[in-house]
């Protein structure tokens, strides 16, 4: 006959601590992950908490701006680079800002292209409105 082998109670393990075995250093590189992990959760809510108030202060200055405009644009690694030079230099307050500078900067050197577009322009309106002319004629004689 064999006998019923009796569970001796155990405590419960922690759960969120590591465990030290006698003989073992007590800093090992375990604890101190463990230890760098807890301490980077703690700081979410904080983080999380900081992102929020800079996406409300962004919404309030785009929605501020009376005369600006938010424009999402693609530019080259070096493009990016370069902004970030201008706002590490103190120029400008954020990429934002200098690519907006640079932009307007452009347009100014361009002035002879904008003034040779605005001409077409003016003269392809002409043309619409002369064919929108064409069309109206043709349905009031019918």
């Amino acid at each position: 006959m064999s006998t019923p082998i009796q569970s001796q109670p155990t405590e419960p393990e922690p759960k969120d601590e590591i465990i030290v075995h006698e003989g073992e250093p007590e800093e090992t590189e375990e604890r101190s992950r463990a230890t760098s992990v807890r301490d980077m959760a703690a700081r979410i809510p904080e983080q999380l908490s900081a992102i929020g108030r800079d996406i409300s202060r962004t919404i309030e200055r785009a929605i501020s701006a009376k005369d600006d405009y938010m424009l999402a644009v693609k530019v080259s690694q070096d493009a990016q680079k370069k902004l970030g030079q201008l706002v590490q230099a103190g120029v400008f307050g954020t990429r934002a800002e200098a690519a907006a500078f640079l932009i307007d900067e452009g347009i100014k050197v361009q002035g002879p292209l904008f003034e040779r577009v605005e001409q077409k322009l003016a003269e392809i309106e002409r043309l619409r409105a002369e064919l929108r002319g064409l069309v109206g004629e043709k349905k009031e004689a019918v």
